[in-house]
């Protein structure tokens, strides 16, 4: 059952990463809202990268973020927790590959094979926090300027890529919760066969019976040794 568990761990942390890695360059991030406007001429849509409006006629124009520096703190931060998300996350799918006890690679022992289950476990957990810190933070900036009613520039909604990143990210922590939970079991150990009866003590009835003649003999020699040899002339 536990090797099931970790197949299906594994399956799913692959999904989850495979996700993280659609919504990294995904463009509807944010997008911008028509709350209170009659009359809307073209919608504004982000992601970490770059910034793009599409007007009416479906003619649309990106243009990416000028510099690094010049973004805001929690942008830099979503982008370096979203890239250590997926680098965690190859990682441990890397590590998962050679721990899965349904896959032999070079005959190695049970043990050492759960450990690095485990660690790959650890691994995909921290990449679905990593990313679900990186798209709640995202998103709770997008909230907040959106229920702001002095703040002055242009106001959006939450964006596709958040949801498809939120799933990714638990999808990622289900399937190290499963890869990690065979650290947990108790190692498969054979006992030795055990003999029903002492080998030492045991004796065989026909070794038994051999061993009576003989001593009958010893018996027979002792008892002619008491005469002497003029009983026999």
């Amino acid at each position: 059952m536990s090797v099931a568990v970790e197949t299906f761990g594994f399956f799913m942390a692959a999904l989850g990463l495979l996700m993280l890695g659609v919504t990294l360059p995904n463009s509807y991030w944010r997008v911008s809202t028509v709350h209170g406007s009659v009359i809307t001429t073209n919608t504004i849509f982000e992601n970490l990268w770059f910034s793009c409006a599409t007007d009416s006629l479906g003619v649309y124009s990106c243009r990416e973020f000028p510099s690094l520096l010049a973004l805001s703190g929690y942008l830099q931060a979503c982008r370096a927790l979203m890239i250590t998300a997926i680098f965690l996350g190859f990682l441990g799918l890397f590590l998962g590959m050679v721990g899965l006890r349904c896959i032999n690679i070079g005959g190695m022992e049970l043990s050492r094979k759960a450990k690095l289950a485990a660690t790959a476990g650890v691994l995909h957990i921290l990449a679905g926090f990593c990313g679900m810190v990186a798209i709640s933070w995202y998103a709770f900036n997008i909230t907040r300027e959106f229920f702001d009613p002095l703040y002055p520039g242009t106001k959006y909604e939450l964006g596709p890529a958040l949801y498809l990143g939120w799933s990714a990210s638990l999808l990622a922590i289900l399937g190290g919760v499963c890869l990690g939970s065979g650290c947990c079991r108790a190692p498969d150990a054979t006992p030795a066969p055990r003999l029903p009866y002492d080998a030492s003590a045991a004796r065989s009835p026909g070794l038994v019976d051999r061993l009576r003649p003989a001593a009958s003999d010893e018996e027979g020699d002792s008892t002619f040794g008491k005469y002497g040899k003029n009983a026999y002339v």
